[in-house]
């Protein structure tokens, strides 16, 4: 007779088989460094947690490569106090995380621990770390609209339910605050936020200042700021992609947020080159250019009714779009929005370039009349930029041009359509009523 599939808890039964082993479990430090512990320990896995010492002065790490007998272990904290020949235990082969909404409002570390001062959230779920992405034949095409609440990305790259995009900008141009902005306007049922390698005291400042109160009530955060250990940065990413993923396949619409993906390039450079990857292209290792899809194509629609729509920021060193990470993530993602320095420099808020920024799908989300307007007023500000330099010099003739013209009449109106203040919010459908309304009567 067979027996019922919901007499058993499969996911549990799962677990247990993962972590049993039958090969040893216990071994020994061979050499220790401060950022790389040479561990003597059969069976274990790339990926898996390692325990060094005993008692209450264990130290977690994780395996990066392994060779025969031997494996090397990056720790996720200070290893002072190590030496050869301390005892170390391998932990369960498959990485498994709490998920679910109790992280919705709160603040963990890549380890699923408090950071908010109030006791560890406990999940209704786990789930494991690293999965693979959705199978491209069962992903729900995207066909709807994600007002993000940002009037100049709305009306002019509207972006899909499920879509990926990169924002693209150098330092200091307005990536964290343009990205609190979505967080708090966004139409969405969750949002998903991973802060990798930033400065600890820019955590603090982006939770309160540009999150606020509103935003954060529906945000789960995940932080692994520029001190911690590279694999704890690594960690921080897949974290919060495997709560995007839980809350995607709960059917609710999800936004992620992440910043940046450039440095959680790094971090991967730094493992690779730790454990003897040899490098590449400007010093990063081939592994780094596999992880990135890996990970980016784990977000997006899949066969539910949930999605993620990812906006993920890239730091563009140096102001070079065409640098490797930034040139490896826009052949991933589904659009890219650039900010412009000189723009900034301008005192135009956000700094959004819609000249060069694109996204891929907007004639898929948008109306025809929308999409219209959009490229009349791209064309539009094309031709005035060409011709500003001879407008300031008192050089340009009116009549010349009657594009030109008809910016110079109405540059106060778009200026007004495409800037906004941080805690200023938007209307989708009144945006896209604006942009069509100023084009009235346009050459």
């Amino acid at each position: 007779m067979a027996l019922s599939n919901r007499l058993f808890d499969f996911e549990r039964v799962d677990e247990l088989l993962a972590a049993a082993d039958p090969l040893p479990r216990c071994g020994r430090v061979l050499r220790a460094s401060k950022h790389m512990i040479t561990i003597d320990l059969p069976g274990v896995r790339v990926g898996q947690q390692v325990a060094i010492g005993n008692g209450t002065t264990q130290r977690l790490g994780e395996v990066v490569a392994v060779e025969q007998r031997r494996a090397l272990v990056m720790p996720y904290s200070n290893m002072s106090g190590v030496s050869a020949g301390m005892n170390c235990e391998a932990r369960a082969q498959v990485d498994r995380v709490a998920v679910g909404e109790a992280f919705l409002g709160r603040v963990i570390d890549p380890l699923g621990q408090a950071l908010d001062g109030m006791e560890d959230p406990v999940g209704e779920a786990r789930r494991a770390l690293r999965s693979e992405a959705p199978n491209p034949f069962t992903r729900r095409r995207i066909d709807t609209p994600m007002p993000v609440g940002v009037r100049v990305v709305d009306a002019l790259c509207t972006l899909g339910e499920g879509q990926r995009v990169g924002i693209f900008a150098g330092s200091g141009v307005g990536k964290s605050t343009l990205l609190g902005m979505m967080a708090r306007h966004a139409k969405c049922d969750a949002v998903v936020i991973a802060l990798v390698g930033e400065r600890g005291r820019e955590v603090r400042e982006f939770i309160e200042r540009d999150l606020g109160p509103e935003g954060r009530k529906r945000a789960a955060l995940v932080v692994a700021t520029s001190d911690k250990s590279p694999v704890l940065r690594i960690r921080a990413a897949e974290y919060a992609v495997a709560l995007a993923e839980h809350l995607r396949d709960q059917g609710k619409s999800v936004l992620f947020l992440m910043d940046s993906i450039t440095r959680y390039a790094h971090a991967l450079r730094e493992v690779g080159l730790a454990s003897h990857e040899p490098p590449a292209t400007r010093g990063y290792p081939p592994s780094v250019f596999a992880a990135i899809p890996a990970l980016l194509e784990r977000l997006g629609n899949a066969e539910g009714a949930g999605s993620i729509t990812a906006l993920v920021t890239v730091l563009v060193e140096g102001d070079d779009l065409d640098e490797p990470i930034s040139d490896t993530v826009r052949g991933v993602l589904d659009g890219h929005l650039v900010l412009s320095r000189a723009l900034a420099e301008q005192a135009v808020w956000p700094a959004f370039d819609p000249l060069v920024s694109l996204s891929r799908l907007a004639t898929s989300v948008a109306s025809e009349e929308h999409l219209q307007a959009a490229q009349k007023l791209r064309t539009l500000l094309a031709r005035y930029n060409n011709a500003e330099e001879l407008i300031r010099l008192g050089a340009y003739t009116l009549g010349s041009d009657a594009e030109v013209d008809f910016m110079i009449e109405n540059r106060p109106k778009v200026l007004e359509l495409l800037c906004q203040s941080a805690s200023e919010e938007s209307n989708f459908s009144a945006t896209v009523e604006a942009l069509i309304g100023l084009l009235e009567g346009a050459p």
